[in-house]
Order: structure tokens, then sequence, then C-alpha cells
């Protein structure tokens, strides 16, 4: 005799924000510190995951400084950098500078995501109309008449149907959220994926700066105090065939073009488990709402990881999105209208960022000249280049400002 299936727990609130990452965990945050009734569902246990987005930019320390914790925040374990290097032309250059932005921290803080989630959430529970449930897993969208009023929920505790005025999906390029709305990607393609691992420091490893080294091959090492975090660009679709060719070949490739030499690095990696792929793709959705939802962050348009900006697109999202619909959420009263406010206030960052990426891509995709090209030669004569680039990556293309 078969058990009786148990019927879904009911639950109610006003915002139910799908996904505990950045974009999520500060959107719940800044709506509770408005009055909002919140809940934020995370599928995973903890935030505990490697090779996440980890810089911090100015605009969002400027950010947790508007909140009044900077200082606070700034305890956590991390390293700064007020400049970032790449190679133009065949040589080393300063690629941004932030020294000169007009934000309290003229530096991108690396952090590990953890650390900076943790902190966030800690602060939000301290609000007793915030709630996080972990182990949550979004099944399906609770929808009536044409709207959506809800999601269906998998949790410990088995079953749950949380109904809300609102439902926003911040979980990522592989949103659920968005594929059971239906909301249409467009998707403009990356010539190149990353291939992440980590490398063991020494005693007596040198000051290394995060940069990138090499020609036409892409290489970033992050200090992640025990480790080095290494990331290695490859052509998009040929992990496969590096497969094929074995780890050694690997580790020689990436030996000509970073500060670890074969020997080394065959200690470390020592199986293709150890080396992880991050598929990058750049997409944006052409409508980011429907009655009822609003995706954000990675949810609404996915990064490439040039710049390292997406944490910051993600958290401005978060800040322009708390901005404009907390009033009608504490009024109980929102519109399709107040969501679509969000849409055409960060279309443009969102946009220009992603066309200055794409354009970077390609850039990076043609075939190497033996001597400088007119622009490369250009950009190195410019002294106001790096300061420009500081702006764009370490504010974006438009600020945001939390109002309380």
């Amino acid at each position: 005799m078969s058990l009786p299936v148990k019927p879904p727990i009911n639950v109610s609130t006003t915002c139910c924000i799908v996904g505990g990452g950045p974009a999520g965990l500060m959107l719940g945050y800044l709506l509770a510190l408005k009055g909002v009734d919140v809940t934020v569902l995370e599928k995973h246990a903890d935030f505990l995951r490697d090779f996440r987005g980890d810089t911090i930019h100015p605009s969002t320390l400027e950010i947790i400084w508007q909140l009044g914790f900077l200082d606070e925040f700034l305890r956590l374990p991390h390293q700064r950098a007020e400049k970032l290097y790449g190679e133009i032309a065949g040589k080393e250059a300063t690629i941004a500078d932030f020294t000169r932005l007009p934000t309290q921290c003229k530096f991108i803080a690396f952090m590990p995501q953890w650390d900076f989630l943790n902190f966030i959430a800690d602060k939000a529970r301290r609000l007793p109309n915030f709630r996080l449930l972990q182990q949550a897993s979004v099944d399906d969208l609770l929808q009536q008449d044409g709207k959506v009023v809800g999601v269906k929920v998998t949790t410990l505790e088995g079953a749950q149907e949380i109904r809300a005025l609102l439902v926003v999906g911040c979980d990522g390029r592989r949103s659920v959220v968005r594929e059971k709305a239906g909301l249409e990607v467009m998707n403009f393609g990356a010539p190149r994926d990353v291939l992440w691992l980590k490398v063991k420091k020494r005693d007596n490893d040198p000051h290394w700066t995060t940069g990138h080294r090499g020609p036409r091959k892409g290489f970033i090492m992050i200090d992640r105090g025990d480790y080095w975090q290494c990331g290695y660009s490859i052509n998009k679709g040929s992990l496969e065939d590096m497969k094929q060719q074995g780890l050694a070949a690997l580790v020689t490739s990436i030996a000509e073009i970073s500060p670890f030499d074969e020997a080394r690095l065959l200690t470390d990696i020592t199986d293709w488990e150890q080396v992880k792929l991050l598929e990058i793709r750049i997409d944006r959705l052409k409508k980011w709402s429907k009655p009822g939802l609003l995706c954000i962050g990675d949810a609404a348009h996915a990064m490439s990881p040039i710049g390292g900006v997406g944490v910051n697109l993600a958290i401005q999202d978060a800040v322009a999105t708390a901005n404009i619909i907390a009033p009608a959420l504490l009024k109980g009263r929102l519109t399709l209208r107040d969501l679509q406010r969000v849409q055409r206030r960060r279309t443009f960052p969102t946009w220009a960022t992603q066309s200055l990426q794409i354009m970077i891509s390609k850039a990076g995709q043609k075939p190497r000249r033996k001597a400088p090209s007119g622009m490369e030669l250009w950009l190195r004569q410019r002294a106001f280049i790096p300061f420009l680039f500081g702006r764009l990556i370490g504010i974006g293309f438009f600020k945001e400002n939390f109002k309380r």
C-alpha cells in the first residue's frame, strides 16, 4: 500500500527572490531594509563554491559604504588592486587605473565570493522581515490568469508553494526562472572559455600581482591566501581535443605564459578533475519581466569574465531594482510598468558593457601581427586610457546609489 503524498506546505511572502548570489542577497537585504517582506531561496546548503566571481568593484564598495559598514567589510581577508595590468603591442602595460575614481575606495577588492555572500547574508538575517531558505530548489513557477504568483520549491521539509506579489529571478546564467517563464534570450556568442585550476602557494613566491600574461593567450592569477587561483583562456569547445593531447601538454602551454615552471605545475595538477571549465557566454533577455516576475543579474544578462564586471553589474541591478520597486511592493500595488522601469534603467549599461566585451573578444581573435598595429600604438601612447578603463571597469557606464 503506497503512502499518501503529502500536500505542499503553503508559504506567503511579498517578494520571493530565487538565487542567493550577489544580486539575490543584495536585493533581498535592500528590500528588507526598506520594510518589504522578503524570502530568498538558495538551492545549495552554503556559499562555498570555487571559481565564482570574486572582484568587489569600487562601485560595489561605494554601496557598502552607503549602507554604513565599509570598515567592517574591509576587515575581511582580501587583496587590493589599484591597477590592472595586461599586454598592449607585446609589452606589459597598465590597462586600468582606479586611483582617480570619485569613490570612497579607489581599488578593486579581491575576496572569495563566499565571504562576501556570508557577510551580506549575516546583515540581512538581522532584519525581522528577511528569510533565507537554503537547500531550496525551485522546480516551477506558480501562474494564475497569465500572472506569476509564486514558485514551487523542493526543500528538506518536502514540497512547498511560496506565493508572492513578486518573484525575482537571480539564479544565474542557467536560470530556471527565466526558462520556466519562457523569456526570450538573445545570444551573442563568445569565442573563448576559461579553465580554472589551483596552484599551491610557496613561502618563496614573489609578490605577484593579478594580471594577464602572454600574446593572444589569457592567463590570470588571484591570490587566495594558501593557493593561487589561476585561469587559462582556451578556444571555445577545445577542451576535449586538449584532453586527447594529454594533461602534460596543457601544463606545458600554461607554463609558457605563467610564472610557474612545468615541474611545479605537474606537482599540483595531476588529474583533469582538478581543471574546471567555465563556459563563457554573453546573452541578454529581450524582456526582463512579465506580470509578477522580474529577472536581474546573470539571469537577465550573462557577461563575459572580461574586466570581472559580472558581479558589479548584478549589484547595480539589485540597487536599481530596490530603489524602483520597493514603494510599490510596500503598497501592494506592483504593476508590470514598475518592473519595466528596471529594464529601462539598466538596459544602457548592460548593452554598453556587453558591446565592449564583444569588441575586445573579437580583437583577441585576430591573427597576431609581427609589428604593433596602429590601434595598439595609439593605446600605448595615450596616458588617459588606463583612467578611462578604470572608470568603465570600476564604476561602469552608469552608477547606482542606494536610496533609503
